[in-house]
């Protein structure tokens, strides 16, 4: 099974990603835990080029990066783990792509699919868990850290795109949308229960 969490920055979702391997762990169940961009030696060095907060990068310049990690990421991490049964939990795929750089930066949603579909050699999340959250509320958590990255740093108004990107994505049938603002605990348990559902 692959599981995708996905949501806007500060929603919660490397909060949940932690919660929902602590219960795996407790339940003895295999899973492999990855990351987007990254998951692979190419795939993070990538992103640290991609969070720099110093470097001003076109969004397709963005689809292009983020693509090159995810071939990496899929034929290094997570089409290996499928075809042994695994199951995978990764931290954002291609409905990021979709949601910043289509979205959020404006380009064609079409090309960015057929970008998608070309990065991940068909490969689709059996299930994603989106994160929705008002954009205030998550703006506040980002507040609160101390140095934020390229991404983050964006303002407020591509940031609600963004989320209203998520939410028209959200309305396939792989597709579970989930409170960011109820208490962790809750969160954690409506996620587990999509999962066990699924």
């Amino acid at each position: 099974m692959f599981v995708v969490i996905e949501g806007i920055e500060g929603s919660g979702k490397s909060t949940l990603h932690k919660g929902l391997v602590e219960r795996f762990g407790v339940e003895g169940r295999d899973v492999v835990v990855t990351r987007e961009p990254g998951g692979t030696a190419t795939g993070d060095a990538i992103r640290s080029i991609f969070l720099d907060r110093t470097l001003t990068i076109e969004p397709l310049t963005e689809a292009f990066l983020v693509s090159a990690a995810r071939v990496q990421h899929v034929a290094e991490v997570i089409r290996p783990a499928l075809a042994q049964d695994r199951l995978v939990l990764c931290d954002r795929f291609t409905d990021s792509t979709l949601a910043y750089q289509g979205y959020g930066g404006g380009l064609e949603l079409a090309s960015l699919q057929r970008l998608c579909d070309e990065s991940t050699g068909g490969i689709q999340p059996d299930l994603v868990l989106l994160i929705d959250l008002p954009i205030e509320v998550a703006r506040a958590r980002l507040q609160e850290r101390y140095v934020l990255d390229r991404v983050e740093s964006q303002d407020a108004a591509f940031h609600e795109r963004v989320r209203q990107g998520y939410l028209e994505l959200a309305k396939s049938a792989r597709h579970r949308v989930l409170d960011g603002t109820l208490p962790r605990d809750r969160l954690l348990e409506d996620a587990w229960n999509s999962i066990s559902t699924s």
